[in-house]
């Protein structure tokens, strides 16, 4: 790791890294951990702070494409210094911001930067963890920081508001620990090249900004749906009538122009529709607790922060004994690909079954563990496992635009989209169930509601459980293809920029 000064011990230098790519996925620019307290402390409603963390879930999706474009025209210095820097700025202007559209902005950009830190951390110990560049074993470790520190996030964001009695703290504590990354970086590291730096030209940022407000839009309808009372709400009948529009331009953009941000061969691969319905799939199965898990927990049960950060533990421990599953399922045992879906998937069916029938007043915080750690788990193989299988799918150039692809799923659109049909399903049940007695007052009605959904989601993992059962086949080859060294990306990107007469 030639950008570290020579004091710098080389036993030690991966694991700075690793600490720099932990406190970056821990970053954000509103932590919906805080919730209760930034709407009891601002004016703002549940939908808005939602809202801006789904904006920091867009931010994180949308700089796939352009990673490898950033790291041949920068130094890792000046990548890590600058997105350190940018964060910790968004987190300390989202505590003195009233604005909502800004707030949502200053989300964004945080979420952006946030993943090019962490591409460039762990891009450059991607060595480290595997010599010989093998997604079996990065993958899966990987995973062990993006979505270990998904449940991590909320558990330190609710410990410092209790500890601070302030929502600010987080920011606070996450703004210092941006400037101690910072200052590592610029006493630790020097700037380096390891080829001639290429222009930043032929970037689709337009195409980035209509895809992402694509997904704004998106998330705007469902998030904001149940208060506007869908189309009673003038707000959401515009919104709904924007997004044909933005698509549109979206779709033609890319289409017609040299460089697209997504390629329009990048949809064209055969098993493409599959794998994107499997991860709709998992996101359609996470909205669950969302809706159910957290109404219960809530409005039934009552349960304190106390309670909730418990359940963020085990949420972390399923999540680093899923992504080791992966890593052992695939590296060790060589088992087929589609067992270890049929794995997650019966993982996922048994939170639906474990909670349907644990769905009665007075229940214990410790009866939610093993469901907690059920899903939790189950969501880890198949983000780990179907990220495995996307990168065998595409050809290298076309890999980071499928990420962006998939994300237009995973991060956040789907899920929002199942939350907000799961709340809507929910509300009719209570006021269908009240309209026929079913429940002797509200609680009751809201408990049987919530067996309900339930138990419709059971019906549904169900069933996909008995398709992956049936589909015993192997899509994934058991030699995977192995990503090509940085040297050779650059030396790729400088023949296509000639090619196309562009002075490099």
């Amino acid at each position: 790791m030639p950008m570290f000064n020579g004091f710098v011990p080389r036993c030690v230098r991966p694991w700075i890294y690793l600490f720099i790519a932990f406190a970056f996925q821990l970053s954000g620019g509103m932590y919906a951990g805080a919730m209760p307290h930034i709407m009891g402390d601002t004016c703002l409603m549940r939908e808005d702070v939602l809202m801006i963390v789904m904006c920091g879930v867009v931010g994180v999706n949308m700089p796939f494409p352009f990673l490898f474009r950033f790291k041949f025209r920068f130094t890792n210095r000046s990548l890590l210094l600058a997105s350190a820097l940018v964060v910790a700025v968004c987190n300390v202007l989202c505590l003195y911001t009233e604005s909502l559209p800004l707030l949502c902005a200053l989300s964004y950009v945080a979420g952006f930067f946030k993943l090019c830190g962490t591409f460039e951390c762990m891009s450059n110990i991607q060595l480290w963890m595997t010599a010989k560049r093998d997604f079996t074993i990065f993958f899966p470790l990987l995973y062990c920081v993006v979505l270990g520190n998904m449940s991590l996030s909320p558990w330190m964001t609710e410990e410092l508001t209790y500890v601070f009695q302030s929502w600010h703290a987080m920011h606070w504590f996450m703004a210092a620990l941006m400037f101690l990354v910072a200052l590592i970086v610029y006493a630790f590291t020097h700037d380096f090249r390891f080829m001639k730096p290429l222009p930043l030209v032929s970037l689709d940022w337009l195409g980035c900004a209509l895809w992402s407000s694509v997904m704004v839009e998106i998330i705007f309808l469902f998030n904001y749906g149940e208060f506007y009372n869908w189309w009673d709400g003038r707000p959401f009948r515009v919104v709904a009538l924007s997004l044909p529009v933005t698509l549109y331009f979206t779709i033609q953009r890319m289409r017609h122009i040299r460089h697209p941000y997504i390629a329009p061969e990048a949809w064209r691969y055969k098993r493409l529709v599959p794998l994107l319905a499997l991860f709709a799939l998992v996101e359609l199965v996470g909205a669950t607790p969302k809706v159910v898990q957290n109404t219960f927990t809530s409005g039934v049960l009552r349960f304190g922060w106390t309670d909730t950060t418990e359940l963020n533990l085990v949420e972390w421990a399923g999540v680093i004994m899923g992504c080791l599953f992966v890593m052992l399922w695939v590296k060790v045992l060589r088992q087929k690909f589609t067992r270890l879906l049929t794995v997650g998937m019966a993982a996922l069916l048994g939170y639906e079954v474990m909670m349907y029938f644990i769905i009665v007043p007075g229940l214990n915080v410790e009866a939610l563990y093993l469901p907690v750690w059920c899903r939790a788990f189950g969501n880890a193989i198949f983000f780990t496992a179907l990220t495995i299988y996307l990168e065998e799918l595409m050809p290298f150039q076309h890999f980071f635009m499928g990420l962006t692809m998939v994300g237009l799923i995973r991060n956040g659109v789907v899920g929002t989209v199942c939350s907000g049909l799961f709340s809507f399903g929910l509300r009719h049940q209570v006021a269908d169930n009240m309209a026929r007695g079913v429940g002797h007052d509200g609680m009751q009605a809201l408990m049987v509601s919530l067996k309900q959904i339930s138990g419709w989601a059971c019906i549904v993992c169900l069933a996909v459980f008995m398709v992956f059962l049936l589909w015993d086949i192997q899509p994934v080859r058991s030699t995977l293809k192995r990503m090509p060294y940085w040297t050779a990306v650059g030396r790729l990107f400088r023949r296509r920029m000639r090619a196309e007469g562009v002075a490099t």
